[in-house]
């Protein structure tokens, strides 16, 4: 435990340290942190065995999840926090609607192209994974946009688009990888079930809406019982702690089988809780100082988490090439369509795609599922790579985009405001 103790302090010091030296080159603080990750994960200075010093083994990080889950509870709590009535009075219908369409739009187009190469090279990639490979490129990872958001200190009209767009992908997602998956195995297995396909996705939506909505009113109930901010502070930490453990359960109802999506139970908690707490943006601004660390280690162990031996690979390599070319494009283009059919400003339709490329957890916890394909760990290799390219890339793509934008200010950007 001592050494455990040790290296996550190393950690959360190296990725401090790391950032500053980061900044002189004008990349943002997330990609400090995930290159910290990498070089003291299993593959650097993990790799030297030494007590206290690196992640040893992937088992080590993954040890270590309870953190992460924590870290995606507070960061989709931030994010339902976003959803308040009057900017869903404004936004709202664009936000559900380019967020549907450019998840569908993503997965086409990724599909498409993974298809046409499966026709290509049929023993490089089955038809099953290039299905659900489709399905994956949906995810958006909004730990990492949020970070920039925070960052730089960035608004305006495309920041708050974008940060509900990143939740409704969620959502989407997974009706999207549930559909798809239930068709890749059905092709692998030779029939298809309409429990797998259409039931269980939409039913765990349900449940986690459900739940997430029971949480904020719990939560702002507890909250009128104490006055003191350090007493509404702990409450409110419980309170997230508490969703993302309730939303972990699994269970049976029948041949169905239920779960919850942390990230969307989360969200309605913060969303709900936004609503109808009036000290709740006071409450959030202290809330974002005391979780600052947990951010910090989650992208440390995110970039430990890497796998770098997948570039030895060439076929994983070759494949997640044309999944990053195929879902950026279906990304950039897919946004800015349906940007430009629900009315948005120009610098949206232009910008919203790029903020959009970010892909880690939801994309790999997806992977997870797809191993039981034949070639589920073809999947695994090329959504590895893809992500450790989008980590290390997509921060600074957003942080560009959103200059591009005009919604980081020159103040922040020399750092004057950090």
């Amino acid at each position: 435990m001592k050494n455990l103790l040790l290296c996550i302090s190393l950690a959360l010091i190296g990725g401090l340290l790391m950032s500053r030296l980061v900044k002189k080159i004008g990349l943002p603080a997330v990609t400090a942190y995930l290159i910290t990750g990498l070089l003291f994960g299993p593959y650097c200075i993990g790799r030297l065995g030494l007590a206290g010093v690196g992640f040893h083994t992937p088992e080590e990080v993954s040890a270590l999840g309870i953190i992460s889950d924590a870290a995606l509870g507070f960061i989709a709590f931030t994010i339902g926090n976003e959803f308040r009535l009057d900017d869903l009075k404004k936004m709202g219908r664009q936000a559900i609607t380019v967020g549907i369409l450019q998840a569908v739009a993503t997965t086409f187009v990724v599909d498409v192209a993974l298809i046409l190469f499966h026709m290509c090279f049929p023993t490089a990639l089955s038809l099953p994974s290039a299905i659900t490979l489709g399905a994956i490129a949906a995810a958006t990872a909004p730990a990492a946009t949020l970070m920039v958001v925070r960052q730089y200190q960035a608004d305006g009209p495309l920041t708050r688009l974008l940060l509900m767009v990143v939740a409704i992908d969620d959502a989407v997602g997974l009706i999207l990888f549930a559909a798809s998956f239930g068709i890749a195995s059905a092709l692998e297995q030779g029939g298809i079930s309409v429990i797998t396909v259409a039931v269980e996705p939409i039913l765990e939506i349900v449940l986690s809406v459900l739940l997430g909505m029971v949480s904020g009113l719990l939560l702002n109930w507890s909250e009128r019982y104490f006055h003191s901010r350090a007493n509404r502070i702990s409450v409110s930490v419980a309170f997230v702690l508490l969703t993302v453990g309730l939303s972990k359960i699994e269970f049976n109802a029948g041949p169905v089988h239920c779960s919850f999506s942390l990230l969307l139970v989360c969200m309605i908690t913060g969303t709900v809780f936004c609503n109808i707490c009036g000290t709740s943006a006071a409450l959030m601004e202290r809330l974002d100082r005391w979780t600052t660390p947990l951010s910090v280690l989650f992208f440390v162990l995110s970039g430990a988490a890497l796998d770098l031996q997948i570039l030895s690979n060439p076929a994983a390599l070759l494949i997640g090439v044309l999944f990053i070319a195929s879902r950026s494009a279906g990304k950039i283009f897919g946004a800015y369509g349906s940007c430009a059919m629900t009315g948005c400003d120009k610098n949206i339709r232009k910008y919203l795609g790029i903020t959009l490329l970010p892909q880690a957890g939801v994309a790999l916890g997806m992977t997870l599922t797809a191993a039981s394909l034949s070639d589920g760990k073809m999947v695994r290799n090329v959504v590895l790579f893809a992500v450790l390219v989008y980590e290390l890339v997509g921060p600074t793509l957003t942080k560009k985009a959103l200059i591009a934008a005009g919604e980081i200010s020159d103040q922040a950007i020399l750092g004057k405001q950090r």
